[in-house]
């Protein structure tokens, strides 16, 4: 099922065409695909080249890990998230390795380098949900993840599936148009609210 952007501006295909389904085909991804889209995790920017982001890979392969992530879900994720072949969970290292000091940044790049999975699972044809809907705490537990790193999201990657799969709610939600704010609401010049000509003109 593809769900293209009604954008108001031209934009690249990929980003037209990226968006976070829930109802997933369940067909597997192959390792190679999948070590391209971290692939492309990894070549993010990040302040001073920092790279703060580390990964969680949970395949469908290996069931015992990948209940183990799936329970790091909230119930209401765990309904639909289950079908995926593939979860992933982000990590940020919260101090800079180059001197000890916090980086404010951390949550920021690990956010780009979701984005630089994300895009490049859109151009193998394959959708990214990534979810802030689970337990931080148990996924700490879990995977013993060291203090000062922080549990950022956790990513839903497979191809679409049939929405009909899905239960009553998520199903309208998967169907209903895509929506956007429009850009003068957050676009600004001059004074904070204040719309930039760029985008009100």
């Amino acid at each position: 099922m593809e769900k293209p952007a009604p954008t108001g501006r031209p934009v690249h295909p990929l980003i037209e065409r990226r968006w976070s389904p829930r109802a997933f085909s369940g067909k597997g991804i192959d390792s190679g695909t999948l070590a391209s889209l971290l692939e492309a995790a990894r070549w993010a920017p990040s302040s001073y080249n920092e790279q703060p982001w580390s990964f969680i890979v949970a395949t469908r392969e290996d069931r015992v890990e990948y209940e183990r992530l799936l329970s790091c879900l909230v119930p209401a994720n765990r309904q639909w998230a289950r079908q995926a072949p593939v979860l992933i969970l982000s990590v940020a290292r919260m101090s800079f390795e180059r001197n000890g000091k916090p980086n404010r940044h951390a949550f920021h790049d690990v956010g780009l380098a979701l984005a630089n999975l994300i895009l490049q699972a859109t151009s193998m044809d394959l959708h990214a949900h990534p979810m802030g809907g689970f337990d931080g705490q148990a996924a700490r537990r879990t995977y013993d993840i060291p203090e000062g790193h922080e549990p950022v999201a956790v990513i839903a990657v497979g191809y679409a599936g049939d929405p009909e799969i899905l239960p009553g709610d998520y199903r309208e939600m998967e169907l209903s148009p895509r929506e956007r704010k429009p850009l003068e609401s957050f676009v600004f010049a001059g004074r904070w609210g204040e719309a930039s000509p760029v985008v009100s003109g």
